[in-house]
């Protein structure tokens, strides 16, 4: 951030900063405050990418989904970074656009994107193929991806939860059943509601048998 406000005057890249590292510390707990910082900051410079990414992802966080999308948008013909396609695939989702979020899901820089970042994109698109009725389509896209990882990070969590989820909207809930215990084995930091979700399911499977 200090290289991008070097070609500020000093007083307003203090200013700039002040309102990127308030946002910075209020965006998990507070987002629409820290939606406001970066929209006074972008008011301030809005030619810097480290501003309208920081936009971006506040907007995001906030709900604000178009107008995250234009910053991120804005930040990318800045600077060329991809790392915003995630998020910017999940806006298109937000507002009612899946055929666009799967579009950005096969851009090329995908394919050299760390696990995270592959795996959430991953898990927009299987969501933008459920939202145009592909259940089927949605499976497989997750089915691409390292569910059996033996990693515990929270990228894996989230990738078995979409499958176990999408299995069990595609009528398939034995199945569904034992990803979401798989989901709930890796799940230390209760990211997720697999634990309930398997409870419920076994209680629908043991009353349809009984």
């Amino acid at each position: 951030m200090a290289n991008q406000l070097k070609g500020l005057p000093e007083k307003l890249a203090a200013r700039v900063a002040r309102h990127l590292v308030a946002a910075g510390q209020l965006v998990d707990d507070d987002p629409e405050t820290a939606y406001q910082h970066t929209l006074a900051a972008r008011a301030r410079a809005p030619r810097l990418a480290v501003v309208r990414e920081a936009a971006g992802e506040a907007a995001y966080a906030a709900g604000h989904y178009a107008e995250a999308l234009a910053d991120l948008r804005a930040a990318k013909r800045m600077n060329g970074a991809t790392d915003y396609l995630p998020i910017m695939a999940d806006c298109h989702r937000a507002l009612g656009q899946p055929e666009q979020a799967v579009k950005l899901a096969h851009s090329p820089s995908v394919a050299n994107f760390a696990s995270p970042a592959k795996a959430e994109m991953t898990i927009v698109e299987a969501g933008a193929r459920r939202d145009m009725g592909q259940l089927d389509a949605a499976l497989r896209v997750l089915e691409q991806a390292p569910l059996m990882s033996k990693s515990r990070e929270s990228w894996v969590v989230r990738l078995r939860y979409a499958y176990a989820d999408t299995l069990e909207a595609a009528g398939r809930p034995t199945e569904a059943l034992m990803w979401f215990h798989r989901t709930d084995a890796i799940d230390a930091d209760e990211l997720t509601d697999a634990a309930a979700r398997a409870v419920l399911l076994e209680k629908a499977q043991d009353q349809s048998g009984g």
